[in-house]
């Protein structure tokens, strides 16, 4: 199976290695945008819509081995080396690229995830999401109210509408989400490798302050994955820690590149 992946793209190459963005469940490359056009200034910088997100294609397949050969097609194609920043689950598709294709991976950047299972889940948002009668509904509005009884949450709501397109002649969701439900376990949990599995690159774990995804019992574990790695907290950040402190973030970002 090979796919195309949707790329938005700014800056031009240079000696300078390109960075590719990785978003989270549910995201999408469009909502890097501002962070693709300040780094860009600097180096090519390509944010990747995920397989079953985005304008991406859709496949059966969602997991991180599978995630991470598709990345590294475009590395390849790019002349076989990059940096690479991953948010959330985009985060464990980094880390799994860099585990198993480390000579692709000039340094990583890993956004509020840490390299284990986790029992958060965004069940409950796909499943609000997939209830709503998309065949009935006449505006943007009727959608999120129908999702509004399940995530009371303005902020998240307004995250999951960035999927939803469409108009008078109908609405649909961006992602295949069937498929991203059906893989949730594979979403949630993070690939088991042999003890001599490492990535010896550069990488940067950032850590929202209010986020509870990077706890300090996960720090052996990042170690032994990644031994050159350093961890730096973004202060009143939660989990979309690019979007809560933009400015804070991209500092953080910058020096590490």
């Amino acid at each position: 199976m090979s796919l195309s992946l949707n790329v938005i793209e700014a800056g031009t190459a240079s000696d300078r290695p390109a960075l590719l963005i990785l978003h989270g469940l549910l995201g999408s490359a469009r909502n890097w945008g501002a962070v693709v056009k300040s780094l860009g200034e600097s180096r090519q910088v390509l944010a990747l819509d995920l397989p079953n997100h985005g304008a991406s294609p859709w496949t059966e397949v969602m997991d991180y081995p599978f995630m991470a050969r598709e990345v590294a097609k475009v590395i390849e194609s790019l002349g076989g080396r990059a940096a690479v920043m991953g948010h959330s689950m985009g985060g464990k598709a980094a880390m799994t690229l860099a585990l198993t294709r480390p000579e692709l991976v000039e340094r990583l950047v890993v956004v509020d995830i840490a390299p284990v299972a986790y029992t958060h889940t965004f069940a409950p948002y796909v499943k609000a999401m997939r209830a709503v009668p998309l065949g009935e509904v006449t505006s943007r509005g009727e959608v999120e109210a129908h999702i509004a009884a399940q995530i009371p949450d303005k902020g998240v709501r307004a995250f999951l509408m960035q999927n939803l397109e469409g108009g008078a002649a109908g609405y649909r969701w961006r992602p295949n989400l069937a498929v991203l439900q059906a893989h949730m376990e594979d979403i949630l949990a993070f690939p088991r490798f042999g003890d001599d599995v490492r990535y010896d690159g550069p990488t940067l774990f950032i850590d929202g302050e209010t986020s509870d995804y990077i706890r300090p019992q996960y720090e052996d574990v990042m170690t032994a994955l990644f031994p050159a790695h350093q961890v730096v907290e973004i202060a009143g950040a939660g989990h979309w820690v690019h979007a809560d402190k933009p400015a804070e973030f991209l500092a953080a970002v910058s020096a590490f590149l």
